[in-house]
């Protein structure tokens, strides 16, 4: 039976990636509500309202099933990673207190004019409630990626104890928050979280065109989500050149391992895609020689830290998966800015929705994105063993005394069940919703699923 770290690391590796489904769908379905109702109200048009009720429900949906999913894992801090929790305890349970008091109050305070406010407050109230809510999911990935940065690049502290009964001890509270890594990683995440909810916005609207139902909500259903994909798509290219500079900086052993580099200092490729050999130290593929350096250095000839500058027990162990992982990201990631500029090209050409083919490969995009967020924090994650909390405490020190090996199996195959019910269970309303479609305000839609003459021209206009 493998050991007690390996299954716990299993175990939270399970419950956070379930749970990180549904936080980006949120964060960036809530940035196209905004958009969406903010079109209700500067031009009048009903339908903006039809479409944004729809997808309020959806995204009630996603923030019921995120919440819950979340809760598990403040509870497997306790359970499987007790010193752990005693050593960052301080840190965390002030960005968590800031999550509730600034993020979740606020988001959840708001959902109730979301969901229940029409037709009970102004137009101007609802929207800013949307607004409320958008920005409350953001603020909460704020704090949560504040604490999780600490771990990465940590400032701000001192350590009180020795041994089992060491903490972490906040000494500069700003300090902390505006850790090395923080803001870029934060910017990095929410790109990626617009992304997801709006390849979401463009799949279900894909869907719909290619049926041919609902088929003038779908199209401005599309644009929205087309707008803040292309934008996001862009500034990711950005946000991701910036997170290298930290992790090249502040993690060296991680950068090497992203791109299979082991020589101690000598000029780094740049690998499109390989395969690496951790026995004989050896990464095989399509490269750019240079490449690397030149991200990290601006020359194509600057030295790059590679593994072996590194003792075998302080880099990472799962060289390839490290390596895998990032470039599974970084493709997708230039597939998505290829694939929106090809879809922005065809809708100025005024011909995106007679595009079958393109439609077809929109509705199965929508998995591109969370696959590409998974891949990236596992990068992240593992890239940084074998420590929790980087140069301070290891990942095999921070576990829980008393926890056995089969206690860890049982638990981790009850979640399984579980998170595979609530899986069924999300899918099945989702998939309900959807074929259900907006409910379309009276006379603005005919027999034939085309609106009327008048809002074709409201709309043309």
């Amino acid at each position: 039976m493998p050991s007690v770290e390996i299954l716990s690391r299993i175990q939270f590796a399970f419950t956070i990636a379930f749970h990180y489904i549904y936080p980006p769908l949120s964060i960036g379905l809530g940035l196209c509500l905004v958009i969406m109702e903010g079109m209700y109200l500067r031009t009048g048009i009903k339908m903006y309202e039809d479409i944004t009720r729809f997808w309020i429900k959806i995204f009630a949906l996603i923030f019921g099933i995120g919440v819950a999913t979340g809760i598990v894992m403040e509870f497997e801090f306790g359970t499987n990673w007790a010193v752990y929790s005693r050593y960052v305890g301080d840190i965390f349970g002030s960005a968590l207190a800031a999550e509730g008091i600034f993020a979740f109050a606020l988001e959840s305070g708001f959902l109730g004019i979301l969901l229940f406010g029409w037709n009970r407050v102004s137009k101007g109230v609802h929207f800013f409630s949307t607004i409320m809510v958008a920005m409350g999911s953001i603020f909460s990935a704020l704090w949560i990626v504040i604490a999780n940065s600490w771990q990465q690049t940590p400032t701000g502290y001192i350590i009180e104890g020795e041994g089992l009964e060491a903490r972490a001890i906040i000494t500069d509270f700003w300090e902390m928050v505006f850790n090395p890594s923080s803001v870029d990683r934060f910017s990095h995440v929410i790109i990626g979280s617009f992304l997801a909810g709006s390849f979401l916005v463009m799949s279900v609207a894909a869907w719909y065109i290619v049926k041919k139902r609902f088929v003038e909500p779908a199209k401005a259903m599309f644009k929205v989500g087309l707008c803040v994909a292309t934008v996001a798509a862009l500034a990711q290219l950005f946000t991701g050149h910036r997170s290298a500079h930290y992790v090249s900086e502040y993690q060296p052993a991680k950068l090497a391992a992203m791109e299979g580099h082991y020589d101690s200092s000598a000029v780094a490729a740049m690998y499109i895609v390989g395969w690496v050999d951790a026995k004989s130290g050896k990464t095989t593929g399509i490269k750019i020689p240079g490449g690397l350096s030149f991200l990290t250095h601006g020359s194509f000839n600057a030295p790059v830290t590679g593994l072996n500058a590194f003792p075998g027990t302080e880099r990472p162990s799962a060289v390839n998966f490290v390596f895998q992982t990032y470039h599974i990201m970084i493709s997708i990631g230039m597939f998505l800015i290829a694939l929106t500029l090809t879809a922005c090209f065809l809708l100025w050409k005024k011909k995106l929705f007679s595009q079958k083919w393109l439609m077809t490969i929109f509705i199965w995009a929508v998995l591109l994105p969370q696959i590409a967020n998974q891949a990236g924090w596992y990068a992240a994650e593992v890239g940084r063993q074998p420590w929790v909390v980087y140069g301070l405490l290891r990942t095999s020190d921070a576990l829980s005394k008393e926890v056995k090996a089969e206690q860890v199996v049982f638990s981790l195959v009850l979640f399984s069940l579980v998170y595979t019910l609530l899986l069924v269970l999300f899918l099945y309303l989702l998939n309900k919703k959807i074929v259900h479609g907006p409910e379309m305000t009276p006379n603005e839609e005919d027999d034939s699923d085309e609106f009327s003459k008048r809002n074709i021209k409201q709309l043309q206009a």
